[in-house]
């Protein structure tokens, strides 16, 4: 369209302008009616006059009320809207009793700002608590704006800075020593001494929006307490489980040769002390094999080495780790031609060990073991269950040395787990639903 066929800006009438106008010509056919029946009558011209003054200003009149009615209720709501953006969502418009188009404006503008007004209330709150929780917990988090100034710090992060958000926030993260972590690649786990503290760290960033622009999310965890608690407590369990073993082993030799100590002495000689020595010797044998096995395990399990992958049918596998054991008929079922990405050697001797557990649980019950292999997304599953009494409510299951069986050295579950760990994999045990005995599900990579 031409720009001639719109009317020049200086031409156009205001809305009150064209209330009024609308008004009068709503008034018009009326008063024109009116003056005529009024000019045609038999009245005296000063009457007739009179009447017409008194007519048009009436007409007039009537027309200025309802321009004011009108602009009035367009103003109220200009102020309602206007106070909604302003967020201040305590007015209201008020309604009569009538039922009409602007009351059904009204009550819309009512029941929307009470709306927006529980959202902020909410809104208030959920950002309340999460200050709460932002500033409690031991995770430090920065918010950055697009152009790298910081936004937002919890007291974590200014632990870590030493420094208060009042002097941190508006600083840029080159000047923090964080621009490294806002752009590439993020380390993952780094060391880093900060001006507040010194240590290992865990570096996650995420992006969001406010206001339309792109922020960044720098969270950043110290792993060096937790590492800390989790080493100490290894070191306490190894302790624990090697003193209790030592202490097995050496108190009956201490005791054992003490009694031939004293039979060694004795005068005259016992007559048969040559057999209490025997037996003696017997057990002091015994006791140091015992311990000998147990240093031979510990050995084996922390001197596995890095697994030798390659590409192994996993029913073959399974197959030979069933006809190993032969105290009891482990049944294999049959299940799809799956090959995963595995050490041969160390997943025999997972499977191994797993089979012989089952084994072994089966038989104070009389029952069967099972084992069988399906597909699970992108990981093949095999399943070891056995008919045993189930697992017992401990923790332990996966503890260097700990077995509740008698002459269990506590070593296989914890070496078959660590196997499947280092292929990328998992091993995990369950007791059985709805019937006695155990699952464990090893799980490794495809091939």
């Amino acid at each position: 369209m031409g720009s001639g066929m719109w009317p020049s800006p200086r031409f156009l009438l205001s809305t009150e302008r064209r209330i009024l106008l609308l008004a009068l010509a709503v008034g018009l056919p009326g008063s024109t009616l009116g003056l005529t029946v009024l000019w045609m009558s038999d009245l005296p011209a000063t009457t007739r006059w009179t009447l017409t003054i008194l007519l048009l200003v009436t007409w007039a009149a009537l027309a200025v009320v309802v321009k004011r009615r009108a602009v009035y209720s367009l103003r109220t709501i200009s102020s309602l809207l206007e106070a909604l953006r302003q967020e201040d969502y305590s007015l209201r418009g008020h309604r009569r009793d009538d039922d009409d188009a602007l009351d059904d404006v009204f009550r819309e503008i009512n029941l929307l700002s009470e709306s927006l007004s529980d959202q902020r209330l909410s809104a208030l709150e959920a950002s309340a608590l999460l200050r709460a929780v932002m500033a409690e917990i031991d995770v430090a988090v920065f918010t950055f704006d697009p152009e790298h100034r910081l936004r937002l710090v919890n007291r974590a992060g200014e632990r870590i800075l030493a420094r208060p958000s009042s002097r941190l926030l508006g600083s840029s993260a080159e000047e923090l020593a964080l621009e490294d972590w806002l752009e590439g690649e993020l380390p993952g786990t780094v060391e880093r001494a900060f001006p507040g503290a010194v240590g290992r760290w865990r570096v996650r960033r995420s992006t969001f929006r406010q206001e339309g622009m792109p922020h960044q999310l720098l969270v950043i965890t110290d792993l060096s307490k937790t590492l800390r608690q989790e080493e100490r407590q290894t070191w306490q369990r190894l302790i624990r489980v090697l003193g209790h073993e030592l202490n097995n082993s050496l108190g009956p030799i201490k005791s054992t040769a003490e009694t031939l100590h004293r039979l060694t002495g004795k005068q005259p000689s016992v007559e048969d002390w040559h057999g209490d020595l025997r037996s003696g010797l017997d057990v002091i044998r015994q006791r140091s094999e015992a311990l000998s096995r147990f240093m031979a395990s510990y050995s084996q399990l922390a001197r596995l080495p890095e697994p030798t992958l390659e590409s192994l049918a996993i029913s073959g596998v399974v197959k030979h780790a069933a006809a190993m054991e032969a105290r009891l008929q482990v049944e294999v079922m049959a299940g799809p031609a799956l090959s995963v990405q595995a050490d041969r050697a160390q997943i025999e001797q997972a499977l191994i060990n797993i089979v012989k557990n089952a084994v072994e649980a089966s038989l104070q019950t009389g029952g069967g073991v099972e084992i069988r292999w399906s597909r699970r997304a992108d990981s093949c599953e095999v399943v070891v269950q056995d008919e045993g009494p189930g697992l017992p409510e401990s923790a332990n299951l996966f503890v260097p040395f700990f077995t509740t069986k008698p002459g269990g050295s506590g070593i296989g579950l914890v070496l078959s787990r660590q196997i499947a760990e280092a292929h990328g994999g998992s091993l995990t045990l369950e007791n059985r639903v709805g019937q006695q005995g155990c699952s464990a599900r090893l799980r490794l990579p495809l091939a």
